[in-house]
């Protein structure tokens, strides 16, 4: 007698994490212009912004020059005019997403900030948090207070599924993945070691 087969049992896929592998919408997007934080307000540059931008590069860059090859000593207000509306053309063209921070209150430029797609398109949900504060509001914790909101509004409101912060220092609500040892030429000619932090929307608690 032939026995009948028994049916062959798979084991259930298993849940997939948080995040693994997952894309944003592919479709249209249209990302909030702005935030407001309890220390500074977040929004992409707009055109008229130029004389803001100069003015504060321009007052910064003897604590700027070190770290930010970008820094100029005299940079005209047209020649920032110009970057700006370079900052939201990308924004709109979605090849960059690039902030102003500014005070909340009188609108002085305290610094830039911004979500940088250096991974790849937005579409995969990953994106480089940049950031510099002018020469007079270093060292108050501006720059800890941004990247926090910068995070909290990214996870929850951008969909961003990671976040990465390179820099030569460590950072609130995100972990360390890595070194990679004399990797940045710093405008001194010196080569600097960069430290890898990263932050992912499946564990933050600023993602909740």
């Amino acid at each position: 007698m032939v026995r009948p087969r028994a049916a062959r049992l798979s084991a259930p896929p298993a849940p997939p994490r948080p995040g693994l592998g997952r894309v944003t919408d592919p479709g249209p997007f249209f990302p909030e212009e702005g935030v407001r934080l309890p220390r500074a307000q977040l929004r992409s540059y707009m055109p008229g912004d130029g004389e803001a931008l100069a003015e504060a590069t321009n007052a910064s860059y003897a604590a700027l020059r070190g770290f930010m090859p970008w820094a100029r000593p005299h940079q005209t207000a047209a020649e920032a005019e110009a970057t700006v509306r370079r900052f939201r053309g990308r924004w709109l063209l979605e090849e960059d997403f690039t902030l102003a921070v500014l005070d909340p209150d009188s609108g002085l430029l305290l610094g830039g900030t911004g979500f940088h797609l250096r991974f790849g398109p937005r579409q995969t949900g990953m994106a480089e948090i940049g950031m510099w504060v002018r020469g007079d509001q270093q060292g108050q914790g501006l720059g800890t207070a941004v990247l926090e909101g910068a995070l909290r509004w990214g996870f929850r409101v951008w969909g961003w599924q990671r976040l990465v912060w390179k820099c030569a220092a460590t950072r609130v609500g995100m972990e360390l993945e890595g070194v990679t040892r004399r990797d940045l030429l710093l405008p001194s000619g010196e080569l600097d070691d960069t430290l890898w932090f990263a932050a992912l929307a499946e564990d933050s608690p600023l993602a909740g």
